[in-house]
């Protein structure tokens, strides 16, 4: 059975329905409401939200969060000169997430396409994304391979000072010690 999902972009009403799911999935602190208000206007480039949420009825079962290029910082935990493409034409895919209960269904990789559409028309001409590589079963790093992503680098430890200052990992608790893939996706 289908079931009848309502995709929209993500707005301020959404926060709290955002960051509560974001705290679910990925564990206490990933979230908060400042974070939530700067991921959001990372998204948003020339009157076009690149961000978007998905509901079941009332409830929220989704969300893709994604910065719009040149509107995020380029840090230590990537490569750009591994991307073969002018930084300022690549966008972030900062986090994809999918209630337990729905996922299997293509919601992510639909949350996905709606955000390549959006910061295509934005000017992006590629997204790079640093992907969980803990996920249950690598997950995470096999749906964005799926979607054509492709491995740039490793990275041991990606959230380990964000353990400290209070994230609480799902698979560490304390000191996460998880690896992120960064991988970059191409548009057509």
């Amino acid at each position: 059975m289908k079931l009848n999902l309502n995709y929209q972009n993500l707005t301020p009403a959404d926060f709290n329905a955002v960051i509560r799911l974001a705290n679910e999935v990925h564990g206490d602190g990933y979230l908060d409401s400042s974070s939530m208000q700067a991921w959001y206007e990372k998204g948003l480039k020339s009157n076009i939200n690149a961000s978007f949420v998905v509901y079941h009825g009332d409830k929220l079962v989704g969300f893709r969060i994604t910065y719009a290029a040149e509107q995020w910082h380029i840090d230590a935990w990537c490569t750009p000169e591994r991307w073969l493409l002018p930084r300022e034409q690549v966008c972030y895919f900062k986090c994809n997430t999918v209630d337990a209960d729905y996922r299997g269904q293509g919601i992510g990789s639909e949350l996905l396409q709606r955000s390549i559409v959006a910061v295509k028309q934005q000017g992006a001409l590629a997204g790079v994304s640093h992907l969980w590589k803990q996920s249950p079963g690598n997950s995470a790093v096999k749906y964005f391979t799926k979607c054509g992503g492709v491995l740039i680098k490793t990275h041991p430890d990606r959230w380990y000072s964000l353990s400290l200052a209070g994230y609480q990992c799902t698979v560490c608790a304390t000191e996460c010690h998880c690896e992120a893939a960064e991988m970059l996706l191409t548009f057509d």
